[in-house]
């Protein structure tokens, strides 16, 4: 097992989200969603990233076989068009990660296979198969109209970049140690990969811009809604900190003594001494002897 594969008893764990807000944070599309899976569940494919990781290893022997084979897998709107309308599934077995480390590229595949079926275990038992495939397939769907529409050559990366966003909502402090070595978070890694992709589309044409956003319209239509309360209530709670931080220095500004004569507090001056006479008032030393002619 690789390196980063350090804690699988969390995602084993059915407790490990219990008390958590990986659920609460999802709005109302869950809601639809099962009653969606209550109608067409039977359709969900349990393990679906398994099979995807399987055919991802077949395809990787078969390219070092037959040197060139990728290209009658990828996503070529083109080809697609003239009837390889295969291209729209099989883009999604192509291996991407090959040398995403100075390591031979049977490991680096090794190891994004294993990290696939990983994220595809604890996507599973935060999820089920049905939201999971509904998930994958939503990504497919946008990635096809990011290549159609927009010319983007995305293939599968986006797809998988959504599936991490979205391992990364449900386990933010499961820890992988990169390289043996490196103690990193799920949600350093995806604020880092979220930071270089928004970087892209924010120095990118407004065709890359759009195509971006569409594929990963899985991960906005599944978490946008939630993205968007979580941050109006991380608003309305430093708002309202500000307002009793404001209030609480005000009260402390207000004075506890007031003389009744000359309405001096000990906030316009710290050094007086205050007393309350016979008659209810409170006065400063120096007028205390005023009062008690006056009783």
């Amino acid at each position: 097992m690789p390196g980063w594969y350090t804690q699988p008893s969390l995602l084993a764990n059915p407790n490990y989200l219990k008390g958590s807000d990986a659920f609460a944070s999802i709005p109302r599309i869950m809601t639809w969603l099962d009653k969606l899976e209550r109608r067409i569940g039977f359709l969900a494919i349990p393990g679906l990233l398994r099979y995807v990781g399987f055919l991802t290893a077949l395809v990787f022997v078969l390219e070092k076989v037959n040197p060139g084979y990728l290209r009658l897998l990828d996503l070529d709107p083109v080809a697609v068009m003239h009837g390889e309308v295969w291209r729209l599934v099989t883009y999604i077995f192509i291996p991407q990660m090959a040398s995403m480390l100075p390591l031979p590229d049977w490991v680096n595949v090794a190891f994004y296979i294993l990290f696939l079926w990983w994220m595809g275990n604890g996507l599973e038992s935060a999820w089920g198969a049905f939201k999971l495939t509904i998930f994958y397939l939503l990504g497919m769907v946008g990635t096809t109209v990011a290549a159609f529409f927009f010319g983007a050559a995305f293939s599968n990366l986006m797809l998988t970049t959504s599936l991490f966003f979205a391992f990364a909502r449900f386990y933010p402090d499961l820890v992988i140690y990169f390289a043996y070595i490196l103690p990193l978070k799920v949600k350093w890694i995806a604020w880092f990969s979220a930071a270089v992709l928004l970087l892209q589309i924010v120095v990118g044409s407004m065709q890359f811009r759009v195509a971006a956003i569409c594929a990963l319209a899985n991960y906005l239509i599944f978490f946008g809604p939630a993205i968007i309360h979580d941050a109006r209530h991380r608003r309305e709670v430093t708002a309202r900190r500000r307002r009793f931080e404001t209030q609480t220095r005000e009260a402390e500004a207000e004075a506890l003594h007031r003389c009744a004569i000359c309405g001096a507090t000990e906030v316009t001056d710290p050094n007086l001494e205050f007393r309350v006479a016979r008659n209810g008032e409170e006065y400063c030393l120096p007028h205390l002897s005023q009062a008690k002619a006056t009783t």
